[in-house]
């Protein structure tokens, strides 16, 4: 294939998909060449075209010359083995560089201070897990899904991944359940920011948007904290048009889907780091995004409860000494 059409039907360019071959090689070739077995590249083919279209798997062994069966196991185990690599790729800063580095990057988007992430969550389409428990995965759209938890940094890149919580739960559940409030609770980033909408609870580490502003220095914050959090949104669209299947939806049983959010996260950041060009039009949304959530207020808002806890009074000192 041409780099062109080989980019269209897998959605990597081919130097990223032999890189990633070479790390996961070992954990899906076959220790034997019986039944003519797949060869690893084509296993990793036919998985990064099911990512690509999130077609039948009928479908995918028509194209790959192979039974759904074959089909069926090589995703799991491409998947599963790409999964492997998510301690190496998607995670938190640890040095005092990375940290300042990615503080530096927030900061030319809108001048914000001290942003080390932005986080939000997005809905994963699912298939009906079935069981008692079905109706807990629809959501307040009234489709089956997964509420998925994400922090990025200032270049489009997961920092963090939380996807095993049905389409009904509150982002705010979410994140009180991760590890990443765990991790800023316990002060691994002191004196750094997450920018999270009015979904979340106010803290003296998550800044959220003021639901009213009355003066101008509130209206630079909120300005300046919806600008730099839309990195977020626009992470989820480019990872969703980079691999539809998470726009159209995955039809395998729970776990495998779960996986498979994940394993697309990894590859969407190695694609990142590999500087591959986005999917077509990602740019053009980055103003729309910003003006929507500029105009509109979630419709999940938390109630800000006490106005004297940390992060009010955080907020409210950053808006009357910074953003004045």
């Amino acid at each position: 294939m041409s780099d062109l059409l080989f980019f269209q039907h897998f959605r990597l360019k081919k130097e990223t998909v032999l890189f990633l071959l070479q790390k996961i090689e070992d954990r899906i070739e076959y220790d034997h060449n019986w039944n003519n077995s797949v060869s690893p590249i084509n296993q990793l083919l036919i998985c990064l075209r099911y990512y690509a279209t999130g077609c039948h798997q009928l479908s995918l062994a028509f194209f790959g010359g192979m039974d759904k069966s074959t089909v069926n196991r090589i995703i799991k185990r491409v998947t599963l083995a790409i999964c492997h690599l998510s301690q190496q790729y998607i995670k938190l800063p640890e040095t005092e560089d990375q940290k300042r580095n990615i503080q530096l990057e927030f900061f030319g988007i809108a001048a914000f201070p001290k942003v080390i992430g932005a986080v939000d969550c997005t809905h994963i389409k699912i298939q009906s897990p079935g069981g008692d428990d079905a109706e807990i995965f629809r959501n307040r759209k009234n489709f089956f899904s997964l509420n998925v938890q994400a922090a990025v940094d200032a270049n489009y890149k997961f920092l963090n991944l939380v996807a095993r919580w049905p389409g009904s739960t509150h982002d705010n559940t979410i994140f009180n359940n991760s590890i990443l409030k765990a991790s800023f609770e316990r002060n691994d980033f002191p004196n750094c920011f997450l920018l999270g909408d009015s979904g979340y609870a106010i803290k003296k580490y998550l800044l959220t948007p003021l639901l009213e502003t009355r003066t101008r220095a509130e209206n630079t914050y909120n300005e300046a904290h919806i600008r730099t959090r839309v990195i977020v949104e626009n992470t989820f669209g480019i990872w969703k048009r980079r691999f539809p299947i998470l726009a159209y939806g995955v039809r395998t049983k729970l776990q495998l889907t779960m996986h498979i959010i994940v394993a697309t996260a990894i590859l969407h950041n190695i694609a990142r780091e590999a500087t591959e060009e986005l999917p077509p039009n990602d740019d053009r949304y980055n103003e729309a995004a910003f003006q929507q959530l500029l105009n509109n207020v979630p419709l999940n808002v938390v109630n800000e409860g006490n106005l004297q806890n940390d992060g009010f009074r955080v907020r409210r000192e950053l808006i009357d000494n910074y953003f004045t």
